[in-house]
């Protein structure tokens, strides 16, 4: 051993300083201020004009109080609460031009983060003229059109970096199309034609208080006094689309009253429920705020009785999440500012339990029958009990898929599993309630949680978080038990081991019949596709277009990929109901099926030899076991 030292010393000696030869990186940019809580000295103002509906521009003045002489840097928001995720853009903001009085100052854009802007301030300037416009992408969202406008004003907006924006003072101004009408939770100081000024607020409270105006607009008050104030504020595209039904209107009056209840706090001093019914806006999604909530539902929304149904969720869903997501937030998902990173490792709890209370909700308050429920239910229980994706990518792995996949489309979603944080989040929730009821010889359910969690305490605007071990305390104090372990054997699964456990706790499994329920058709003309997946493993649009394959399943196997057009079956034109004979026929013949489909510029055929039954989901009663999933969707809460 001593022979090998000499050696090893001279190698050591002549080891250069650094592993390789070559250039090194160049020094790091500036870091730009962290924020601090600390006081802002006087008020941003902000004047929108939003009148341009026929260029669909947004033209921007703003007036920033200056702190001190010096470095000064302005941040363009890039994190969105609603998305958790960076997928605010700075290439709609142009024009930007900073003055003090007639002199303009020069801006510098930060070579590393396109979304910070430095400025040097001369000595004696107490305030930054800013102008700029923003112009929407032509093929992103519609966020204004001849008849509607909405406004998030984070895209319209820059604030200094270096403080807490809770600690920003803004007072804005919003200049609309002649004709509009407006709603938003902001309080209005003065509105005349088509301006509006707003009382002043902190620049945190501004950017979850977005502006949904129109020109054809109706507002439905859905309590009465002495309620704290919720109200419909509903926009069309033309004044026929805003003719809700009585009953659903009804329903939504139930849900500003039952909600409270269940959380057993109102921590709002309003609350305004935004609708867009619209073909030319963005359609089908919302968003949640505080005081607030954006719901884009089609213009047909009022008179389609199914997407009624199948949109049910949707708003139960982003009014709940005023309480579960808003008001009490997860620790690493909060931030300071809106350009530093959010964290999503319980989105789970924020999107999971937010969606697992609007599948309770929908039920509670009629906005879906029983049938539908469970119907709805077995559709979420069956996407996640076909999900191959999760023998890589557990649950707590996919908690973080805004961070790299924000509402961007999968080619395999099975595989890739994008956001199921929704759908497996119900699951786990509804295992939760079972597990509780079980535990407690159903004395006690989540409906005891959301009273721990989001009551006591919980009557004021002011955020508060959570964290994992929050959650678990607030469960143990209704039933002791494991809790961690628990959340951690189930986040962290490769198999579906624990998947289905609360259909079963529930008194219910998951099967499949050869013929859809109501609510699955329902669900089909949502994809915009018949779904085959659970049987051929494909999702089928408009003319025999493939819209998606399952992972490994037979049309896979077989060669079929996305992008490709089905144009026969066993010779014969291809149809939809066509497909769906051979299927049967192959189930009887045991002869595989022949498709013929177009891709990659040619025609190909394929033999699937596929011999089961058309597969689709519903739920059904295990004989003998009690029926507490009825329990929780009983109308009574």
């Amino acid at each position: 051993m001593k022979k090998l030292l000499a050696p090893l010393l001279i190698l050591a000696c002549i080891t250069p300083s650094h592993a390789s030869v070559g250039p090194q990186p160049a020094p790091a940019a500036p870091a730009i201020a962290a924020p601090r809580d600390v006081p802002f000295k006087g008020q941003i103002t902000l004047k929108v004009d939003a009148s341009d509906s026929v260029h669909k521009i947004f033209r921007v003045r703003e007036t920033i109080p200056v702190q001190k002489a010096g470095a000064m840097v302005l941040l363009y928001p890039q994190w969105e609460t609603g998305s958790h995720s960076a997928t605010q853009e700075a290439a709609p903001l142009a024009g930007l031009m900073i003055r003090s009085g007639a002199r303009r100052l020069e801006w510098r854009r930060d070579a590393v983060n396109p979304f910070a802007f430095h400025v040097d301030v001369p000595a004696g300037v107490r305030e930054l003229e800013l102008e700029f416009q923003y112009l929407p992408a032509a093929n992103g969202p519609k966020l204004i059109s001849r008849d509607m406008l909405m406004l998030p004003w984070s895209k319209v907006a820059l604030y200094p970096a270096g403080w807490f924006i809770r600690n920003i003072g803004v007072q804005a101004e919003l200049t609309m199309p002649a004709g509009f009408q407006f709603a938003t939770s902001l309080e209005t100081v003065e509105a005349n034609a088509n301006h509006a000024r707003f009382k002043a607020t902190s620049f945190e409270d501004l950017a979850d208080a977005p502006v949904y105006a129109g020109r054809y607009a109706r507002r439905v008050e859905l309590t009465s006094a002495p309620a704290i104030p919720v109200r419909l504020n509903i926009f069309g595209d033309n004044e026929a689309a805003l003719d809700l039904p009585p009953a659903l209107v009804e329903k939504f009056r139930a849900m500003a009253k039952a909600v409270p209840q269940l959380f057993r706090s109102q921590h709002y001093r309003h609350f305004d429920l935004l609708m867009s019914l619209s073909d030319v806006m963005l359609s089908g999604g919302g968003v949640e705020h505080q005081e607030s909530t954006e719901i884009n539902v089609s213009a047909n929304y009022a008179r389609d009785a199914g997407e009624q149904v199948l949109m049910a969720n949707l708003v139960a869903h982003e009014f709940i999440h005023s309480w579960n997501g808003r008001t009490r937030q997860p620790a690493d998902l909060w931030t300071p500012n809106l350009n530093l990173p959010m964290r999503g490792s319980l989105l789970w709890v924020y999107e999971g339990q937010t969606e697992f209370w609007a599948h309770v909700m929908s039920r509670k308050l009629g906005l879906r029958t029983n049938q539908q429920s469970l119907d709805a239910l077995a559709v979420d229980a069956s996407l996640m009990a076909n999900r191959p994706g999760r023998a890589w990518k557990s649950l707590q792995d996919s908690n973080l898929d805004a961070l790299y996949m924000p509402a961007r489309p999968v080619n395999w979603r099975d595989w890739q599993r994008r956001e199921d944080y929704y759908p497996e989040g119900v699951m786990l929730w509804l295992d939760v309630d079972m597990l509780l009821r079980e535990l407690t010889g159903d004395r006690s359910s989540m409906v005891d949680f959301a009273a721990t969690f989001f009551g006591a305490g919980q009557n004021s605007r002011t955020i508060s978080t959570y964290s994992f071990d929050d959650v678990c305390k607030a469960l143990n104090k209704i039933a002791p038990y494991d809790w961690s372990s628990y959340f951690t054997t189930r986040l962290n699964a490769h198999d579906d081991t624990h998947l289905l456990d609360g259909l079963k706790r529930g008194g219910y499994q998951l099967v499949y019949t050869d013929q859809p329920t109501d609510y699955f058709i329902l669900h089909e003309a949502d994809l915009g596709g018949m779904d085959l997946s659970t049987s051929l493993g494909l999702v089928i649009g408009k003319k025999g277009a493939v819209k998606s394959v399952a992972w490994e399943g037979p049309a896979f196997k077989a060669g079929i990929s996305l992008g490709a057009r089905l144009t026969s079956v066993g010779g014969r034109p291809y149809t939809d109901d066509l497909l769906k004979q051979a299927i049967r026929d192959a189930a009887v013949s045991k002869q595989p099926i022949a498709l013929t489909f177009d891709a990659d510029g040619g025609a190909h055929t394929v033999s699937i030899a596929y011999f089961d039954a058309l597969r689709y989901p519903r739920l059904e009663r295990i004989p003998g076991t009690p029926d507490r999933l009825h329990r929780l969707l009983t109308p009574a809460l």
